[in-house]
């Protein structure tokens, strides 16, 4: 670990499978934000190409731990260059690994912890519920609705236990869902 990184300026949007975050992200990138694209279905697609091993239904640490290292780098290469004056928006961080690993029962590293102690996003991490009229599997997501509502609950619980404060985002349209974020970016509280 390079050094201590508090970027207030980052902003996590994150939640279970199928909750409408990468679409919310892109309604954010429409509207001239700065946004960082999930890197686990980055990761899967890139894994079945080549038939790798680092997927959540062939070897689930290493998949862990890829992830988590690219959401790293994923931070750091957004540390240089950008005004930390303009906000931005991640499809989830690097803590979402972290909880995949306590969703999996696998210890967290030292490092993962130290990362996740001294490198920090904004402290309001916005969170998207479970929906289920939205929520659908594809090749990439295979979670069922029980485990789906389960990422959530412990979404929730991890970024907590790292002293972040989860806001969540009401359900509706897409824009209503930036609006309501962007509110709270804007110091209006999400009104």
């Amino acid at each position: 670990m390079k050094r201590c990184w508090i970027q207030n300026n980052f902003y996590v949007i994150t939640g279970g499978p199928g909750v409408g975050k990468t679409t919310l992200l892109e309604e954010l990138k429409n509207r001239g934000h700065r946004t960082v694209p999930e890197i686990a279905r980055e990761l899967i697609r890139e894994q079945q190409q080549k038939d790798g091993n680092a997927l959540p239904w062939r070897d689930r640490e290493l998949y862990r731990d890829i992830l988590f290292e690219r959401s790293v780098i994923g931070f750091e290469e957004n540390c240089h260059g950008i005004s930390k004056e303009l906000p931005v928006f991640f499809d989830r961080g690097f803590l979402d690994a972290i909880c995949y690993g306590e969703l999996i029962r696998t210890a967290i590293s030292r490092r993962m912890k130290a990362y996740a102690e001294n490198w920090r996003y904004n402290p309001l991490v916005f969170i998207l519920p479970p929906w289920k009229e939205i929520y659908q599997t594809d090749g990439q997501r295979k979670q069922d609705w029980t485990e789906a509502v389960q990422t959530f609950e412990k979404m929730l619980d991890t970024y907590a236990g790292y002293g972040y404060e989860t806001v969540t985002v009401p359900k509706g349209p897409v824009r209503k869902r930036a609006d309501f974020v962007l509110g709270y970016v804007e110091g209006l509280g999400g009104k």
